[in-house]
C-alpha cells in the first residue's frame, strides 16, 4: 500500500487548513499500466468521494485512492523534502507504469515485471527498449530488442553480461538462459 511520510502528512495538515471543512486529498494514477502513467495528489472534497475508493485515514485528514490507480499504487510513497534548493512533495511510484505481480504468478508474468520495471528503465536512457516473447520449455527467455538496441554494436554485451545476468540471478533454478531473436543488421527497420 501508499506510504505518506510524517513531513508529507504535516505538509497537507496546512494545506487542508486553506480549504472547505472536509475536504481530504486524493492520489491518483493518469493512463495507469501505460509507459505513460503519471501520478498524482489533487483535493478530494466530500462530494467526489466515490463508493468504491479506497480510504486510507492519517489522523487528521483521509487520503482516497479510486478502485482503477490502487493497484498501481502498490509501494507508493509520498514525501515532503526540504533542502538547500527548498522544499517539495514528492511522489514515488515503481508500479505506476506496470502493475505488480505476485510471487506467485507464473514465470512468464513475472519475468516480464522485472524486465519492465527494471531492465527498461536502465535501457530507456539509450533509448532502448527489450520485450518478452517467450519461455520455452527449457527455461530459456527469448527477448526482442527494439528503439536504440536495434542496430547497436554492443546488443551482445548488453544481452550477457547485463540483462542475462541480471534475470538469472533473480530467476534462479527457474531461467537457465536468455537468447535475442531481434534482426540486428542495419536496415529500414533499424532505430538510427
Amino acid at each position: 500500500m501508499i506510504t505518506i511520510s510524517e513531513n508529507a502528512q504535516q505538509h497537507f495538515v496546512k494545506l487542508l487548513a486553506q480549504q472547505p471543512e472536509g475536504t481530504n486529498i486524493r492520489v491518483f494514477v493518469v493512463n495507469p499500466g501505460t509507459p505513460n502513467a503519471e501520478c498524482g495528489v489533487s483535493y478530494c472534497p466530500p462530494e467526489a468521494v466515490e463508493a468504491s475508493d479506497t480510504e486510507i485515514q492519517l489522523g487528521l485528514f483521509s487520503a482516497y485512492i479510486d478502485e482503477l490507480s490502487l493497484p498501481f499504487l502498490a509501494d507508493a510513497e509520498i514525501d515532503f523534502v526540504t533542502d538547500k534548493m527548498g522544499s517539495q512533495l514528492t511522489l514515488k511510484a515503481p508500479n505506476a507504469k506496470v502493475r505488480k505481480v505476485s510471487d506467485d504468478a507464473p514465470l512468464m508474468e513475472r519475468v516480464d515485471y522485472m524486465i519492465q520495471t527494471q531492465v527498461n528503465p536502465q535501457l530507456a536512457g539509450h533509448g532502448g527498449h527489450v520485450s518478452l516473447s517467450e519461455i520455452t520449455e527449457d527455461g530459456i527467455a527469448i527477448l526482442q530488442f527494439g528503439g536504440g538496441c536495434n542496430g547497436c554494436s554492443m546488443v551482445d554485451v548488453t544481452l550477457k553480461e547485463g540483462i542475462e545476468k541480471q534475470l538469472l540471478a533473480e530467476f534462479e533454478g527457474e531461467l537457465k538462459g536468455v537468447r535475442d531473436v531481434t534482426e540486428h543488421a542495419r536496415g529500414d527497420h533499424s532505430y538510427y
